[in-house]
């Protein structure tokens, strides 16, 4: 076999693989995307086509603020991730700024023990840590959603700070000092500015992660009218439990926030992860 026939079939293996891959994420979005449009009985006997008969009454159902806490859930999941985001954004560059640009003693030593923190996800550590969040009233409170949830990603959002933080050349901290900047006046002036990449994707990386937390939220949260989107799909599939196709259209009205967050910022995502892997 020459080596063109042997690039054709590994073009084929390759489409064939990316086809399969495609195939497995992308129905189960198809399938939740019309079920949304269609009846229970239309559900039932069509549940991978198109819709027959469209069924708007399903979304403007959902959509009708007195007889769905969609709304509710929509404002609790953008409060508890807009406040993780900014949570972790000045966390991470600090500490990512501290490892990178500032030398000190044993600076390797607690960098590493810092990312032991990746080995220990979090349904390891939610005994202990609900009650600790019990003994500070901390317990039915956004922010006992928010700090968790920074804090867990904390570990990983470092590592990509202090890659892109170490970068920087160290000229330009060299020239800010002569002009009496001090480190706080460096990292807000220069650093911040030079780091939208870096930044851009940790706040999406966040954003996603808080958006589709369900075991913290659950946990920390009692009062129904804090709820969650997740906890709302949760409470509203109780409620419509043999009524699949209101379901399949609240699960897809969740979705959509999230996917256009995405979907507007993955240029930077990729920027952001890939940066420092090129070296000049």
């Amino acid at each position: 076999m020459n080596k063109t026939n042997t690039n054709i079939w590994y073009k084929v293996f390759k489409i064939l693989f990316l086809g399969i891959i495609a195939f497995y994420t992308l129905f189960p979005l198809w399938v939740m995307l019309w079920g949304g449009f269609k009846t229970t009985g239309g559900l039932r006997g069509n549940p991978f086509g198109f819709p027959k008969q469209w069924q708007l009454e399903t979304f403007a159902k959902i959509l009708n603020p007195t007889s769905s806490s969609y709304f509710a859930n929509l404002a609790n999941s953008l409060i508890i991730m807009a406040g993780t985001v900014v949570i972790e954004i000045i966390l991470c560059c600090l500490t990512g700024f501290t490892f990178a640009r500032i030398k000190f003693w044993g600076r390797e030593l607690f960098y590493n023990y810092f990312l032991l923190g990746l080995l220990f996800p979090l349904a390891v550590a939610i005994l202990p840590m609900y009650l600790q969040m019990r003994k500070v009233g901390l317990i039915d409170t956004y922010l006992g959603v928010m700090l968790p949830q920074a804090a867990f990603s904390l570990a990983f959002n470092t590592m990509l700070t202090r890659s892109f933080f170490a970068q920087i050349p160290m000229d330009l901290e060299e020239a800010a000092t002569i002009d009496g900047c001090g480190r706080l006046g460096f990292l807000v002036r220069m650093v911040f500015p030079l780091s939208k990449p870096i930044i851009t994707t940790i706040a999406v990386l966040t954003l996603v992660s808080s958006w589709n937390q369900f075991l913290l939220p659950l946990l920390v949260l009692n009062d129904q009218k804090k709820f969650t989107l997740p906890l709302g799909v949760m409470q509203y599939q109780g409620q419509y439990s043999t009524d699949w196709a209101q379901v399949l259209a609240y699960l897809t009205l969740s979705l959509i926030p999230v996917i256009i967050f995405y979907a507007l910022a993955q240029r930077q995502i990729v920027a952001g992860l890939t940066s420092g892997s090129v070296k000049e």
